[in-house]
């Protein structure tokens, strides 16, 4: 059995959840369900025991989880000490981040890191901003590039990168949204259906005591970007996602007032995973950037 099996393994028993190892481990729930059998079967034992409801660890599960967990930590181990035998670091690093980030931010985080260290590999997943926090929380991704929370909880670090306002935007050849702010009840809103940057503009039309008028809730700001151009209503986004959209001629900003808090993005990492030595390698670069 390989190192992979015994993470898939190791993953299983906390979630007890097929779903949701699959989901996080990038492994389709078919294979997930095969590599475990392939793994009972060369145990000659069953560490699960499933029904339609539930996941559950059996007595010799228990068992071979302690057995899984000394055997990666064991590997790690050995692996870190030929890093520092051989001074140079080797390994996977995973990173989640937003489109617009990747090409924002990654090779200015990237370039000098790889010429450093061409022994590291890289892993990108891109998604919604808004996930970015929970990707890292969640296990999913050893680093993620989003925006800062209000309240930054207290497993994880934040190191920023920039500082981005918040931009309303409306349809480059629409009159109708000239001057949303006489008639905010008949203007069509897009906006993202969770996470901070809604909270914001919640609270912005809360402090003008207007009740918004929302067309559609989307995931993405770049779906917000596609849906504006296309004379669906107006959106707010950050300005960083309309400095680099390849539709930023087909809308215009509009003025609004008072201003919408800017958002704070960076790079996040929970703070246990910053003991990994390739982790913080990539950490420690970005304040030498």
């Amino acid at each position: 059995m390989d190192n992979r099996t015994l993470s898939l393994f190791l993953h299983l028993c906390e979630t007890l959840h097929f779903g949701r190892t699959s989901q996080a481990m990038h492994i389709s729930p078919s294979a997930l369900t095969r590599t475990i059998q392939q793994l009972e079967e060369t145990l000659d034992t069953s560490l699960f025991e499933r029904d339609n409801r539930s996941v559950q660890l059996t007595k010799e599960g228990v068992l071979f989880q302690q057995y899984a967990r000394e055997s990666t930590s064991l590997w790690q181990n050995f692996r870190q000490s030929l890093m520092e035998e051989t001074q140079e670091l080797q390994g996977e690093i995973s990173i989640y981040c937003s489109v617009t980030a990747s090409y924002s931010f990654l090779h200015t985080i990237l370039s000098d890191f790889r010429k450093a260290h061409p022994k590291i590999g890289m892993t990108l997943h891109t998604g919604d901003s808004e996930e970015a926090i929970n990707h890292i929380l969640e296990d999913n991704d050893d680093l993620a590039i989003g925006a800062r929370p209000e309240k930054l909880p207290s497993k994880l670090n934040f190191k920023r990168i920039t500082i981005s306002p918040l931009v309303m935007i409306a349809p480059l050849n629409s009159s109708q949204y000239k001057s949303p702010t006489n008639n905010w009840q008949g203007t069509p809103l897009i906006l993202s259906e969770k996470g901070l940057i809604r909270k914001r503009v919640d609270t912005w039309f809360q402090q003008k005591n207007i009740k918004p008028n929302i067309y559609a809730q989307v995931s993405g700001n770049e779906a917000i970007v596609s849906m504006v151009s296309l004379g669906f209503g107006v959106g707010v986004i950050p300005k960083i996602v309309l400095d680099n959209s390849p539709l930023i001629n087909q809308v215009k900003t509009i003025d609004h007032k008072p201003a919408l808090k800017p958002i704070e993005v960076g790079l996040c990492a929970q703070k246990k995973r910053l003991q990994n030595p390739l982790i913080k390698a990539l950490w420690d670069s970005l304040s030498n950037s």
